[in-house]
């Protein structure tokens, strides 16, 4: 590949070959089963083929395509075990990498943003990039100060191609719907179009990233790298190694895991309470396992780790939420409320926000009840995350025979609260990936507004008794 695919004709056509090679592939597969194979064979052979041409497609075109297989990747775990084989290495290929672009394009890039003499800013540049994304990807260099840092350089005519492929993508978007059970992809498409502006903006997500690193300068989990340079296409930060999650998905230790998982849940909500911002784009390839400031831990050893001898690193801060108030509090109330099992309270307070249009009526415990298997995790002291427990809450809400799904469908989410839902169905898909046993409550009630019920005034502040007037002389 030698070039971004930019012409709308050429993208339109790549990505309206994967219905008709998913239909075609159906129609192969029909004439293997009559040929006298097993359907179960067929039906494995069928979609590892899909699986195949999706990865190559998407990761070919980056650009939103790309940008979708990355943000499906994460919801994997929640296909049944039969399917989602086929398609889970495809898709976390995803994450971590792409064909990437000939360095004579990155190099014009980097002349025309920086200036012609921009090899002057580094003492050493890779040519071969580290890492291929949806809009850019990143090269490891040497500032002239001497310091190891990453180049992100965006792909020419990235915003042309990002719209170009979710117009595309939308109009076939049920026929995604078997990748993520129980989600309507199409709003998911939607909100990405409307961030492209953000997304292609090296400022904003310079300015993002300046304001966590700030806050977590000093943190002993989370690493945010510092920002170095910034230009129009081009973003300099300072280079974190570590464990790509990805590896720590495949291959990680119990406790890498688990250390990760925990992390990870941290970071989704304390970031909004510390910086007011959201980060938006949670899939594996955005985070690294570091060992712990001053550990003697290196590489991928520390099997016997302790759980503090591992950090957090985050990348990639070009899709944020902004909230100056941290997550809304509405989050944290009915949390709490719903387990502590006030079905009418609850219910309230979601009509009350909108989530229950007032055009709709439901029964208060029939909320309750559809609510309460999705916060499991937040009943118990620890919870394990698993791709079972992630495929029978898809199961519940997908199956269209189901009162959960019945119920599902009645239910409304308000704009607001579009990406932190995107955000966090996002992390558990990750935390299911990782088969993590978090402590989920502590984080909550750590961080989450209103989760942790304010206390009565009456308990708060004591009744200053009155004191009885005693006349001078019997003192």
């Amino acid at each position: 590949m030698s070039d971004l695919p930019r012409k709308a004709v050429t993208r339109t056509a790549k990505l309206a070959a994967l219905p008709l090679g998913f239909a075609g592939r159906a129609t192969w597969g029909l004439g293997k089963r009559i040929g006298g194979r097993s359907a179960e064979l067929v039906a494995r052979e069928v979609q590892q083929r899909t699986a195949d041409q999706l990865f190559k497609t998407l990761g070919e075109l980056k650009g939103g395509a790309m940008k979708l297989g990355q943000a499906l990747s994460v919801f994997e775990s929640a296909l049944p075990e039969e399917v989602a084989g086929p398609y889970r290495a495809a898709l976390t290929k995803l994450q971590e990498a792409a064909p990437p672009l000939p360095a004579h394009t990155v190099h014009a890039v980097l002349a025309e943003r920086i200036g012609e003499e921009w090899r002057e800013y580094f003492l050493e540049f890779e040519d071969k990039p580290s890492a291929a994304a949806s809009i850019g990807q990143v090269h490891r260099a040497v500032w002239h100060d001497g310091r190891e840092v990453a180049v992100k350089v965006q792909y020419p005519g990235a915003g042309e191609a990002l719209l170009s492929d979710l117009t595309q993508l939308s109009r076939f978007a049920r026929l995604l719907g078997p990748l993520v059970p129980g989600m309507d992809i199409k709003p998911l498409i939607k909100e990405m179009r409307d961030r492209v502006s953000e997304e292609l903006d090296y400022e904003l997500e310079a300015q993002a990233q300046r304001e966590h690193a700030a806050e977590f300068a000093d943190d002993p989990d989370v690493v945010i790298p510092g920002v170095v340079h910034q230009s129009d296409q081009v973003l300099v930060t300072e280079w974190i190694d570590g464990i790509p999650l990805a590896e720590v998905i495949a291959d990680g230790t119990e406790e890498q895991r688990d250390r990760a998982g925990q992390l990870l849940a941290r970071f989704l909500f304390s970031g909004p309470a510390r910086t007011g911002l959201l980060h938006a784009d949670p899939h594996p390839g955005n985070f690294r396992l570091l060992p712990a400031a001053g550990s003697d831990l290196g590489g991928s050893d520390g099997e016997a780790a302790p759980d503090g001898a591992w950090r957090l690193g985050v990348l990639d801060f070009g899709t944020v939420d902004r909230l100056p108030g941290g997550l809304p509090g509405t989050i944290g109330e009915s949390l709490r409320m719903t387990l502590e099992g006030n079905a009418a309270a609850v219910y309230g307070l979601l009509r009350e926000e909108g989530f229950v249009k007032e055009s709709v009526a439901l029964e208060p415990d029939e909320v309750l009840d559809y609510l309460l298997p999705i916060i499991e995790p937040a009943q118990v002291e620890e919870f394990t995350f698993s791709r079972g427990w992630l495929r029978d809450q898809a199961a519940r809400i997908a199956d269209p025979r189901s009162p959960a799904h019945q119920l599902g469908r009645q239910l409304n989410l308000p704009p607001s609260y579009l990406l932190i839902h995107r955000v966090t169905l996002s992390t558990i898909g990750v935390l299911c990936q990782l088969g993590a046993a978090v402590r989920l409550r502590d984080e909550l009630e750590a961080w989450l507004p209103g989760f942790v019920a304010e206390p009565e005034l009456s308990e708060a502040v004591p009744e200053t008794e009155e004191l009885e007037t005693v006349p001078e002389g019997d003192r």
